[in-house]
């Protein structure tokens, strides 16, 4: 799978969330204006943001028999988790991470938290260690990704093989499946 795939299920989920929070923002009043995501402001409430990209997925694959849903979202679940792992801190690729010249040692971001290979690559290209430290790291890193990315296929799989064809064809367009 691409990395612009595994972006794609990282923006869905941030898409839905953000629509969610402003929709909720307005129920109640306000245009969710100076608390958006954007300002860095608001409540981020990792269950409710998580809880809302399940109501969207919900939504958008027509699941409307809650019996059906409880089964299939550990599934759904499973797919995003491993997408945000595979990502593993790239949400800077996104314009999410932090800005540019600013030490990413210890960071995590909204969609994911950096891997420790990933840290420890990141520690020595910011070190300026030698090219062979860095090759080795590089190495692990890739090691570490191609597991990863095997378990997101593997959950992919597993989530195809429960959705009828029209869900599978959302869960396609949506970016949860290839």
């Amino acid at each position: 799978m691409q990395i612009k795939s595994i972006i794609r299920i990282c923006a869905v989920a941030a898409a839905l969330a953000f629509t969610a929070t402003r929709l909720s923002a307005q129920d109640n009043g306000n245009d969710g204006g100076s608390r958006g995501y954007r300002s860095g402001g608001g409540n981020w409430d990792p269950a409710q943001i998580q809880q809302r990209i399940l109501d969207g997925i919900q939504e958008r694959l027509s699941f409307t028999n809650e019996v059906e849903w409880e089964a299939v979202k550990p599934l759904v679940q499973k797919v995003v988790d491993a997408g945000r792992d595979v990502l593993g801190g790239r949400s800077d690729l996104l314009g999410l991470g932090r800005s540019r010249g600013s030490s990413r040692s210890g960071s995590s971001s909204f969609f994911s938290q950096p891997s420790a290979e990933r840290e420890s690559l990141q520690k020595a290209v910011e070190d300026n260690v030698p090219a062979g430290q860095i090759k080795d790291l590089i190495a692990k890193y890739k090691a570490a990704q191609k597991i990863k990315q095997a378990r997101l296929e593997a959950a992919q799989a597993e989530l195809k093989s429960v959705l009828t064809t029209r869900q599978e064809a959302q869960a396609l367009l949506l970016g949860l499946v290839n």
